[in-house]
C-alpha cells in the first residue's frame, strides 16, 4: 500500500465542512462557491501513487478509475486537491450514476466508467510540491490553485467558479435553479480546517405539492410517525415520491385518527412504497394505504429519478388544491451539467 511519504498531507485528513444557514454573509471577506450534487473527494498523488478519498475517509479510487487515470495524467505531480465528483448523464448531473458506481463487481465499475465517466470539480489546495498550504488563507490557496489548473488539459477535470460579489451568489441560487445544491461561503483570510465546520451554505430549497397516498406508523406506536408522499404522471397514475415525518409531536394524535379514517387500497396506482430502496432514511415497512383526499405542501432539496432523494419538510395542508392537481412536473429535475459561469 502507498505511503505518500513526501506528502505532508496525507490519506486520512478529513475535508473541512460546513454549516447550514439560512443566509448568505455578507460584509466584505466573504468568497462564494457553488455547492455541488456529488461525492466530496480529497485527491492525494504522490508520483505514481492515487488515492481518492470520500468525505468519510474511505477509498473511492476502486469505483473511479478513470478518474485516477486523469490525476496521474496531471502535469501537478505531488500535490493534494478537494473538490467533487460529479457524472453528468444527459445533460445532468446525475447522483444515481454516482451511486451505481458503489458496486463490488469491477467488471461493472469498469462497464460504467466507460459509459458515464465522472468528472472532478476542485475548489481547494491543500499540498502541492514541498508547500502544505493548510494553514493558508483560502486567498492563497485559490491563487495557487487557479495556477496548477491553468497548466493542466484534461476534460473531466473543472475548476469551481467562485466570486466576492454577495449579489452574484444569490443570483445563483435564485436563477440556476436545479443545477446546484445551494451556494457555500469561506473567509478569504482563514485557513484550511480539516473536519470542522468552518464554511457556510444556503441549500437551494423548492417546495411541492403532494397527494398523501399512504402512512407509516411510528415505531412501537399507534400514532402516525411519516406521510407517503405522492404525484400523478400524465398517464393519470399516482406514483410514490418520498415521505416526510416532521410532524408536530401534538398533532400526531389527531392526525392518525383523521389518516385512518381514510385508509382504503391501493393508495399508491403507479410505484408505490415497500420495494428495494437505496434511500436509507426511509422504512420500507409495513404501510397504510390511503383514499387520495389529502394534499399536503412541502419543502425538498434534491429529486433523483423522480423521488425526493431525501426527507422533506411538511409545510401546511392545501384543502384548496384537487389531489389531480398534484403533477410531477411540479419537480426540478436533477442538476443541469454544464457550470455557471464565475462573476466578476
Amino acid at each position: 500500500m502507498a505511503e505518500f511519504d513526501r506528502l505532508a498531507v496525507k490519506p486520512g485528513l478529513p475535508p473541512m465542512e460546513a454549516k447550514l444557514v439560512d443566509a448568505l454573509p455578507d460584509g466584505g471577506g466573504w468568497q462564494y462557491e457553488p455547492k455541488w450534487d456529488g461525492f466530496r473527494c480529497l485527491v492525494f498523488r504522490d508520483g505514481p501513487d492515487v488515492a481518492l478519498m470520500s468525505k468519510s475517509g474511505k477509498p473511492l479510487g476502486r469505483y473511479f478509475p478513470e478518474m485516477v487515470e486523469t490525476v496521474l495524467a496531471m502535469e501537478a505531480d505531488r500535490v493534494v486537491l478537494d473538490g467533487e465528483l460529479v457524472i453528468p448523464v444527459g445533460g445532468a448531473l446525475s447522483f444515481d450514476a454516482l451511486q451505481l458506481r458503489l458496486h463490488p463487481a469491477e467488471s461493472r465499475v469498469a462497464r460504467l466508467a466507460r459509459e458515464t465517466p465522472a468528472r472532478l470539480i476542485l475548489f481547494d489546495l491543500l499540498f502541492s510540491k514541498e508547500t502544505s498550504y493548510l494553514d493558508a488563507p483560502l486567498e492563497l490557496r485559490r491563487r495557487s490553485l487557479e495556477i496548477i489548473y491553468t497548466a493542466e488539459r484534461h476534460d473531466d477535470l473543472r475548476l469551481s467558479p467562485c466570486t466576492h460579489d454577495l449579489e452574484a451568489a444569490g443570483r445563483w441560487l435564485g436563477e440556476v435553479g436545479a443545477s446546484l445544491d445551494g451556494v457555500v461561503a469561506k473567509r478569504l483570510d482563514e485557513p484550511y480546517r480539516p473536519g470542522e465546520r468552518a464554511m457556510l451554505k444556503v441549500k437551494a430549497m423548492r417546495t411541492a405539492d403532494c397527494v398523501v397516498g399512504g402512512f407509516r406508523y411510528a415505531a412501537g406506536s399507534r400514532e402516525v410517525g411519516s406521510l407517503l408522499l405522492g404525484l400523478y404522471d400524465e398517464a393519470g397514475l399516482l406514483h410514490h415520491v418520498g415521505f416526510t415525518s416532521s410532524i408536530p409531536a401534538g398533532e400526531r394524535a389527531a392526525l392518525t385518527k383523521r389518516l385512518e379514517a381514510l385508509v382504503a387500497p391501493p393508495g399508491f396506482t403507479g410505484d408505490a412504497p415497500g420495494g428495494p430502496s437505496r434511500w436509507s432514511t426511509e422504512r420500507t415497512g409495513d404501510w397504510q394505504p390511503l383514499k387520495a383526499e389529502l394534499v399536503a405542501e412541502v419543502r425538498y432539496d434534491h429529486v433523483t429519478g423522480r423521488r425526493f432523494r431525501h426527507g422533506t419538510k411538511f409545510l401546511r395542508w392545501r384543502p384548496d388544491k384537487a389531489p389531480e392537481q398534484c403533477r410531477m412536473d411540479q419537480l426540478e429535475g436533477e442538476a443541469r451539467a454544464e457550470v455557471p459561469a464565475a462573476a466578476s
